[in-house]
């Protein structure tokens, strides 16, 4: 007769040295009775789970729905143990003098560089959240539309810390913000090499049971500055080229606020010499400060924030900021913070985390998920109506784009394609998770919530996905970057640097 597998001496004794529980379950196994059995099953399972967080790491996390556990074995504790090795590994491979000296290391060389590769040049490009004009386009050069089967070539990729902000870029520079330990900290790396030029660092923790630990809002490069927003409202004005504090305060205590659910998460505006911050307060919802000062210009609104970042845009002819607060979107005077108007937008949860997209001078598109979907609508004046609403596109947290008359988005977690001018669906294929897109060169660049990369043309007759990859390992809800050719991509375990750039 067959030997059952757990039976065997060699399997158990394997099984043992292995996963202790496991092993020993195995034994008792072969000995119990049915109702024992199933006793025996529930405490293995418990054992196991114990076994695995203990001594591996477990970890559970939720995907975007929240109804999806997606299971990891790298703890943050993990996390921050192979960063904290990865920077020394760094660090011990510069030269002595560079290690003593901050500014002769700013701008360090690899020794060898793959030949698919070039140093780019150095620019300031991708400033801002989701681009220059925070659109989600890329416009400054032309990509591959045609990947290698094994994916794009990689030009670096490493540990990062916790969060779930993205890039901006400046002067060769990528920077962002995240989670080490029990510090929020900005760092500059450089973009050829990936490494680490400096890291400004305070004390600060925000953690949720949906997102986990770490800042939520992107950067801003602006004039060699870099302007950071913290998950608990720590905004830092900081030299771009040394890390150097110039300014900052927190946002929520310098203006009688709370923080939200899932944290402050709105990238600093510049415009017109101010910085434009949303810490949700009384007579204080959207606050205007001196760019080089910190001093208050001006406060509007006494809104709850939400996650939706501020933009500038020139809507029927008037330059103003438009952003979305809990309840609604309005449009503000940059120079006074007077209200233009307001359109009613609310959602379960009082979530808008998708930015507005301008639509034919007058027209704004909006869009969210949480029990709502999307709506084009129109203004004249202070006057505002609805063109066509529909639940057909419904973003949860991340953003829509705009391509010759068709709007691209993520509803729910299946990229969708939706006539701007009614709002109608043309095709509706492709599942990527809650993850982020964005534009290029007429074709969509999808940052799966599973760290896999695809690509997508751009064309409303259906879903035509051209390539796909694995770039990074972990759940991804971070925007992707793309400066000078070279798309930056993380979430909050990895970075990586492909080449996207013909």
């Amino acid at each position: 007769m067959t030997q059952t597998w757990y039976r065997s001496p060699i399997a158990l004794t394997a099984l043992s040295l292995v996963i202790p529980p496991l092993g020993a379950a195995a034994v008792w196994w072969t000995a119990l009775r049915a109702w024992k059995k199933l006793l025996l099953t529930v405490l293995l399972l418990v054992l196991t789970v114990v076994y695995l967080v203990a001594f591996f790491g477990l970890r559970m996390e939720l995907s975007g729905a929240g109804n999806r556990p997606i299971f990891t074995f790298q703890s943050f504790d993990r996390r921050m143990a192979a960063l904290e090795a990865d920077r020394a590994r760094q660090a011990s491979a510069l030269p002595a003098a560079a290690r003593e000296s901050p500014v002769a290391a700013e701008t360090p060389q690899p020794k060898e560089q793959p030949a698919a590769v070039a140093t780019p040049a150095v620019s300031s490009y991708w400033t801002d959240f989701r681009g220059p004009l925070r659109d989600g386009v890329y416009r400054q050069s032309e990509i591959l539309t045609a990947w290698p089967a094994k994916g794009l070539p990689q030009v670096w990729k490493q540990p990062i810390g916790g969060g779930y902000a993205s890039f901006v870029t400046g002067n060769g520079r990528a920077y962002t913000i995240e989670q080490r330990r029990d510090k929020e900290a900005v760092v500059a790396y450089d973009i050829a090499t990936g490494r680490e030029l400096w890291a400004h660092s305070y004390a600060a923790f925000f953690e949720e049971s949906l997102g986990g630990p770490g800042p939520r809002a992107t950067p801003t490069f602006h004039n060699g500055v870099i302007y950071s927003q913290g998950a608990t409202g720590e905004l830092r004005v900081l030299d771009a080229k040394t890390g150097a504090l110039r300014w900052g305060k927190n946002i929520l205590t310098d203006n009688q606020a709370q923080n939200i659910q899932w944290g402050m998460a709105t990238s600093p505006l510049v415009v017109d010499g101010k910085v434009i911050a949303q810490p949700g307060g009384t007579d204080a919802s959207v606050v205007a400060y001196a760019a080089d000062s910190g001093k208050v210009v001006w406060k509007a609104l006494s809104d709850q924030a939400s996650y939706t970042s501020a933009m500038v845009l020139t809507v029927a002819g008037q330059r103003q900021i438009v952003t979305i607060t809990a309840k609604r979107m309005v449009g503000l005077d940059p120079e006074n913070g007077k209200l233009l108007w307001e359109y009613p937008w609310e959602t379960q949860y009082d979530v808008n985390g998708s930015q507005p997209i301008l639509i034919a001078g007058n027209r704004l598109l909006i869009s969210s998920g949480y029990g709502h979907g999307s709506a084009l609508v129109e203004i004249n004046g202070s006057a505002v109506k609805t063109i066509w609403q529909s639940t057909r596109l419904k973003t949860r947290f991340s953003s829509a784009v705009l391509h010759e008359g068709y709007i691209y988005g993520l509803d729910e977690n299946i990229l969708t394609c939706l006539r701007v001018t009614d709002g109608n669906q043309m095709w509706k294929g492709g599942r990527y998770g809650y993850g982020q897109i964005m534009l290029a060169g007429g074709h969509i660049i999808v940052l799966a919530e599973s760290g896999e990369l695809a690509l997508v043309k751009a064309t409303p007759e259906q879903h035509t996905e051209l390539a796909k990859f694995q770039a990074i390992e972990g759940k991804t809800w971070n925007h992707p970057a793309i400066e000078n050719g070279l798309l930056l991509v993380r979430n909050a375990a990895e970075m990586a640097c492909f080449r996207i750039g013909k």
